[in-house]
């Protein structure tokens, strides 16, 4: 067995409860993982300051000189003890303030020692509570350290006695067992493409660094390192389930797509739709299986471009299905396809779980015996009762919001499994789509169908509210309708509630019956209440929509042309960008409000000012991961995936670009590893299986 694999528990000077302590509160198992705990700052033990230069800060510093004498001073609690410590230049105190026996039992009056800790100045007066002593005798013989590392700690460890010194005495023994250098794990050919050091000089490195230079080469090798493991886990996965999962092949473009393409599209497709499209039709013709995330901003034209996949797979003699994560979303995808399916002749029917079960009997026989061509649903087809004759396709609309194994199911249907394409409307920053959905294929529809209106975006506070209620008035009269949208915090649906109720009956005030018409809809309320009421706005029927943000991804009302978003503030960016998202979807100028109070956090102050500034998804994303960071967009704190020891997602950007290009050449040219320098890489990924928690990466 690898050495490294040996449990902590074995190191010397750990011991059984040490081993414990190291196992709960940081996920140290064995050496492995030790060596893989890196320091998360340093400290420049390199320098010895004079007395009479001390830096006048509460910086940690290094002196040395002798004690000269030791008193104590009675305090309200006990009583503080302070040794008057000399150097040739002046003198401080020293003080601690608990376990003065134990420490006074080993000072020893003028010796010379070197004293380690953090300043504290009173009234231009230096001292240094608790500092760390040696003996300059024994500091001479112990191995020199410049740069001490400050490692991740928790209240227990140090509670404990598992002090920073400890840890450090415990990388200093690791290093001595191991007396052979660190094998390699990248090949040559990237170590001397990008100039990165070897894998023994950046281990030793990254703990114990002979200077600042050194350290930073250190960090950008096991970055990189770190990135391409990620990546080659990925990259592989995606390639061995294209060599070991066929697919259908659909080899013709057939009467349906040409007729629609040509006699009833819309509008003319964007160059980005006709890039995607291209993308998906290889896929669907190399006889593997197809899952790509089609990514596209709100308004981008993705479903023009599901329903023509849709054609392809029906010209090949297959059926298709579209889930949607809502009914009503459902109800708007089949709307919208199935007006443009009837003038093909194309059968479709949606099936949520509202549908009776007269309409499921007759869907289910329409599947089975293949006169039904295309299912609109929620999970309810997921099911096991729905069977398919031939499903060719399944597009998954908002893909976030179903597991992995409900999207299974889907391929459990057929024989050979559907071609699966996922949609989102959510904009992904490059880094995180790389890291989420590395084994996915992705396309990206990156620019709006022509003649959209850009909307408009204003923040403005409560003391303008009079002025936003008369022009709502301005754009109700004339014959437009309005969202207004009030925050939901999960902790408090209470206050929401009540939020919510206030801001209505305020609405209604100024908004009176007869001359307008007010919906609601809220988390309270019962499934069917909630619907009624979006299809009273949907149809026109109410002019103002308030809600909590149950109005869903995808929702389309193209008459609705104004969005008042209420505490703003208490939104995260890419919620703020979807909302706006409801509105501009007709030919009219749509506006987006952000109210908010008078005072911001700096924080909220550069989302109100993203959102006015920016209509681009994608920038905003980007925003986005550097104000919340990788952990907390789309829930992905979850994720083991994104748990970097080292690498950081926002900072090093550069470097998983590289290392996912570095991974996709080497799993293409040598997808097997039969590549002498390849042999690393082939080691690695073993060792990973056998121990995940080295870097915490999915299977």
């Amino acid at each position: 067995m690898d050495a490294m694999q040996t449990a902590l528990v074995y190191l010397k000077g750990v011991g059984p409860e040490r081993a414990r302590l190291l196992k709960e509160e940081l996920q140290l198992r064995t050496y492995q993982d030790l060596l893989h705990f890196f320091p998360n700052r340093y400290i420049d033990r390199s320098r010895f300051y004079p007395i009479n230069e001390l830096p006048h800060s509460n910086a940690e510093i290094q002196i040395k000189g002798r004690i000269t004498s030791v008193s104590y001073v009675q305090q309200k609690r006990g009583k503080r003890m302070i040794a008057t410590f000399e150097d040739q230049t002046g003198s401080m105190e020293l003080v601690w303030f608990r376990g003065h026996k134990w420490i006074r039992d080993q000072l020893k009056i003028n010796t010379d020692y070197v004293v380690f800790g953090r300043l504290n100045w009173f009234k231009g007066n230096a001292s240094m509570p608790h500092p760390e002593l040696e003996l300059e005798t024994n500091f001479n013989k112990n191995l020199k350290i410049s740069f001490y590392p400050i490692y991740p700690s928790t209240e227990k460890l140090i509670s404990k006695g598992i002090s920073q010194k400890i840890i450090q005495k415990m990388m200093v023994q690791l290093f001595q067992n191991q007396t052979a250098p660190f094998s390699e794990t990248l090949p040559s050919s990237i170590l001397n493409q990008y100039k990165l050091i070897d894998k023994d000089k950046a281990i030793r490195q990254i703990h114990f660094p002979d200077n600042p230079h050194n350290l930073t080469r250190a960090q950008m090798r096991l970055k990189f390192e770190e990135f391409f493991y990620m990546q080659m886990q990925l990259v592989l996965k995606n390639s061995q389930r294209k060599q070991k999962i066929k697919g259908h092949i659909f080899e013709t473009v057939g009467a349906n797509f040409n007729t629609f393409f040509n006699e009833y599209l819309p509008f003319e497709l964007t160059s980005a739709q006709k890039r995607v499209i291209k993308e998906i039709r290889i896929d669907m013709g190399t006889g593997r299986q197809m899952n790509r995330l089609l990514q596209g901003d709100v308004g981008s034209g993705k479903t023009i471009v599901a329903l023509l996949l849709i054609l392809i797979a029906i010209d090949n003699k297959y059926q298709a299905c579209l889930v949607a994560p809502t009914e009503i979303l459902a109800q708007q995808h089949f709307q919208s396809l199935a007006e443009q399916l009837q003038k093909l002749n194309v059968s479709v029917k949606l099936l949520t779980g509202s549908s009776t079960k007269k309409e499921r009997h007759s869907i289910y026989e329409g599947l089975q015996n293949g006169e039904l061509s295309v299912l609109i649903g929620t999970h309810a087809v997921f099911e096991n009762t729905v069977q398919f004759n031939r499903l060719g396709i399944a597009v998954i609309d908002e893909q976030h919001r179903f597991g992995v194994a409900q999207r299974s199911k889907l391929w459990q249907k057929n024989e050979i499994p559907p071609h699966i394409l996922v949609m989102t409307a959510t904009p992904i920053p490059r880094t995180l789509a790389m890291s989420l959905y590395g084994d996915l294929d992705l396309s990206v529809i990156d620019e709006l169908p022509p003649g959209r209106k850009k909307i408009r975006t204003l923040h403005r506070t409560d003391s303008n509210r009079l002025k936003v209620f008369a022009f709502v008035k301005e754009q109700i009269a004339l014959g437009r309708q309005v969202y207004v949208v009030y925050p939901l915090i999960q902790e408090s649906s209470k206050l929401d509630y009540k939020d919510l109720m206030d801001g209505y009956e305020s609405l209604s005030r100024s908004f009176p019956v007869p001359n307008y018409q007010i919906s609601i809809v809220h988390g309270q309320m019962k499934s069917e209440d909630k619907t009624f009421e979006m299809e009273r706005f949907i149809q026109g029927k109410t002019q103002i929509m308030v809600a909590t943000t149950v109005i869903e991804v995808g929702v389309n009302v193209p008459n609705a042309s104004v969005m008042i978003i209420e505490s703003a503030e208490r939104f995260g960016l890419s919620q703020l960008h979807q909302l706006r998202g409801r509105v501009g979807r007709g030919a009219d100028q749509s506006y987006c409000i952000l109210m908010t109070g008078t005072k911001l956090s700096r924080e909220a102050q550069t989302r109100m000012e993203t959102m006015t500034s920016s209509n681009d998804g994608f920038q905003i994303a980007e925003v986005d991961l550097k104000l919340r960071g990788p952990g907390n967009i789309m829930g992905t704190q979850q994720s083991g995936i994104l748990k970097f020891k080292i690498a950081d997602l926002i900072q090093d950007q550069a470097l998983l670009k590289a290392a996912r290009e570095q991974a996709l050449r080497i799993v293409t040219q040598d997808p097997m590893m039969k590549d002498a320098d390849h042999q690393c890489i082939k080691r690695t990924l073993t060792g990973l299986k056998f121990d995940s928690n080295i870097w915490n990466f999915i299977s």
